[in-house]
């Protein structure tokens, strides 16, 4: 046994902290899972940064993530969901009431033929994830789907906020080179600029 056995590699850890905050949002009952989803939703309404944005990046919850269902069915807002293509996400407009379909990993989407959106005219990005830390950091689910996008210049002036629960909203998180942090954090009890 070598000493370096002691030490997980960062994305050992990033994979043991995922399976552990996975499973303790999974353990919510789906009142607590509710509640807590439609207090983010109001965090985010209370902030001037979502009252101003028009054309918004969202998601659709996987996994007991933050339900955002109050948010969507604001129809004065644009809104765009991502479908998985290969290794990449492909943004469609969507508007409450509108068909979905199940796609890759079984996460619910915007129907294959619906119509793009212009990102160039994005507002804003809801950045979904395992947990988060006091720097913004992300932990994502390991696909790099959100870090990809997330370096391409097309983005870089556009804020993103982490949307998470307060229970996994941490102070530090393992990191890596290319992990860029997020510039506000929304969880069940507070809304803040990093």
């Amino acid at each position: 046994m070598t000493h370096n056995d002691h030490h997980l590699t960062i994305s050992e850890e990033k994979k043991h902290l995922r399976k552990q905050y996975i499973q303790q949002r999974l353990q919510l009952s789906s009142s607590q899972w509710q509640l807590k989803s439609n207090n983010i939703c109001r965090q985010l309404e209370n902030s001037s940064i979502f009252r101003q944005s028009k054309v918004i990046l969202s998601y659709f919850t996987f996994k007991q993530e933050p339900d955002l269902s109050l948010l969507h069915q604001k129809q004065e807002k644009k809104w765009g969901f991502p479908r998985c293509q290969g290794k990449n996400l492909v943004w469609h407009q969507w508007q409450w009431g509108e068909k979905l379909q199940i796609g890759a990993y079984d996460i619910t989407e915007p129907m294959a033929n619906s119509l793009l959106i212009d990102v160039t005219t994005v507002d804003l990005i809801l950045v979904p994830g395992v947990a988060c830390d006091t720097l913004g950091y992300r932990l994502g689910y390991g696909g790099g789907y959100y870090d990809r996008m997330l370096e391409l210049s097309l983005f870089d002036h556009i804020p993103t906020i982490a949307i998470i629960f307060n229970d996994a909203y941490v102070s530090l998180l393992p990191r890596e080179s290319w992990d860029k942090p997020l510039n506000y954090i929304a969880t069940d009890l507070k809304f803040f600029k990093v």
